[in-house]
């Protein structure tokens, strides 16, 4: 039998409720805020546990609290998805037919590139041969920046590439939409679009270019994970988001401040 929610509980999932998404620092931060307003136990390190309890009671309305990782600077999130319908139609509530199919053809360009991005330019493109109902130049403008702003879409010098939230609700969908050309994350064995790839013809396999990061951190002949040739691209840095370490900083604050000094200690003091 599942464990009944606590007030803490209730009051986490309502947050994720109105936003959806949030990444890892703010989760841990909310989980800690949550147990304290109600007085509920807390310990740092059981947040995965404190979840775990949500998805139980969410599992018969086919919800779930999800944990993944950005494609763009290798972050954790925790996102609220619904894991009943796994393709674009859970958003036909919310965007036209004609919307929807220009997200489709969006997804189309942006698996289909190098770089796991699409230009407006191209979508712009896209929206003239729709097959439900053109949209126009400042239409399809408008239904883009909803996209970003629904946190289905990022966008960036005007690329668009897909959301975490997107990429974490319609893996599923991903996977067997695009089965021919989606390849998984060498590291991290998730959907791979904005990653990096080995140049070896007999072998590209792709890892995300924060994995990247982290799996060649500090090695000076970097070498493909599986085939052993040489790995030709830039090893970018480790990407630490300004949340993580403001988490650190604060962190070794409480760490090394002073102990404070008794009312008694300080009277001595001033005395002599």
């Amino acid at each position: 039998m599942a464990r009944p929610l606590g007030e803490s509980h209730k009051r986490f999932l309502q947050t994720m409720m109105v936003n959806g998404i949030i990444d890892g620092a703010k989760a841990r931060a909310l989980h800690r805020h949550c147990c304290e307003t109600h007085g509920a136990h807390y310990a740092h390190d059981k947040l995965d546990e404190f979840i775990e309890v949500i998805n139980a009671q969410l599992q018969p309305m086919f919800m779930q609290i999800r944990k993944g990782m950005s494609e763009e600077d290798g972050l954790q999130y925790h996102a609220l998805v619904n894991m009943a319908e796994t393709d674009v139609t859970r958003m036909s509530t919310d965007y036209a037919d004609n919307e929807l199919e220009l997200f489709r053809k969006t997804m189309d360009l942006i698996v289909d590139s190098d770089n796991g991005t699409a230009s407006s330019t191209d979508i712009l493109n896209c929206a003239d041969s729709l097959q439900t109902k053109k949209l126009k130049k400042r239409e399809t403008e408008h239904v883009l920046n909803r996209l970003v702003q629904d946190k289905w879409l990022n966008e960036k010098n005007g690329d668009y590439s897909l959301s975490t939230r997107c990429i974490m609700e319609m893996e599923q969908y991903i996977r067997m939409l695009y089965q021919d050309q989606v390849k998984v994350c060498h590291i991290c064995h998730n959907v791979a679009l904005q990653c990096q790839m080995c140049e070896n013809p007999t072998c590209g396999i792709k890892i995300h270019t924060p994995c990247v990061a982290r799996y060649f951190k500090g090695r000076t002949d970097p070498r493909c994970p599986a085939c052993e040739d040489f790995w030709p691209h830039e090893i970018p840095d480790v990407y630490r988001s300004p949340s993580s370490q403001s988490e650190t900083q604060s962190t070794a604050k409480e760490n090394t401040a002073p102990t404070p000094r008794s009312t008694a200690q300080t009277r001595r003091t001033r005395r002599s």
